[in-house]
């Protein structure tokens, strides 16, 4: 068990929380960090460009012009790909497929080992129960600025509370995400991890048991 320190709103410390090693005492595995990692984006990865070949596009059922006599070239449809409009010749396609497997003791283990770097980093600051009275981005930038944050920032909490969503999405290079859905992605792209007491307990209950 690793001691820390918990923090309320008003950056003062209001106790300490016992973290497990198993979560938050990993080494670091570069190799099987990156190897989520890229799966992990690869996975998120929307296929957008779609272009049609030749037997895709609309035409071209007639032969242009006949094939001897008229001194042009011989063309047996516009829909060619040297046609202007005609079809494209290896473009790409929605049926590209970018994902990748990964299985859950992988992932889990690299989490692990990005939590723990963050720990030891001391990038990692844990919260007492995070409540506002009323949406404020005000509230939440008085938070950044009393626990002395620098840098991109992760809120993480165990359920959702639309008035500290609302407070937060208007502030440049912060990010909300669940407890029980924290990846190895946001947490690299992210300095700083700021999670509620109940949030450790729920990535307890979501990952030790895989």
């Amino acid at each position: 068990m690793t001691k820390v320190k918990v923090y309320n709103i008003e950056g003062k410390e209001t106790g300490e929380m016992n973290l497990p090693d198993e979560i938050f005492g990993m080494k670091l595995n570069d190799d099987l960090v990156h190897q989520v990692y890229v799966a992990h984006i690869s996975n998120s990865r929307q296929v957008l460009a779609d272009t049609k070949n030749k037997g895709e596009v609309r035409g071209g059922g007639k032969k242009p012009w006949k094939q001897k006599g008229t001194g042009r070239a011989r063309h047996g449809s516009s829909r060619s790909p040297i046609w202007k409009g005609g079809g494209v010749t290896f473009g790409p396609t929605s049926a590209r497929n970018f994902s990748k497997k990964i299985n859950k003791k992988m992932k889990t283990k690299a989490l692990f080992m990005v939590l723990s770097s963050k720990l030891r980093d001391n990038e990692l600051i844990i919260m007492d129960d995070v409540k506002l009275d009323k949406v404020s981005t005000k509230s939440m930038n008085s938070v950044i600025d009393k626990l002395l944050i620098k840098g991109k920032t992760l809120f993480s909490f165990d359920k959702k509370d639309n008035k500290i969503l609302r407070s937060i999405r208007n502030i440049p290079n912060t990010k909300v995400i669940a407890s029980n859905s924290l990846n190895v992605a946001d947490l690299l792209k992210n300095k700083n991890l700021i999670i509620n007491k109940k949030g450790i307990d729920s990535i307890k209950e979501t990952y030790l048991s895989l």
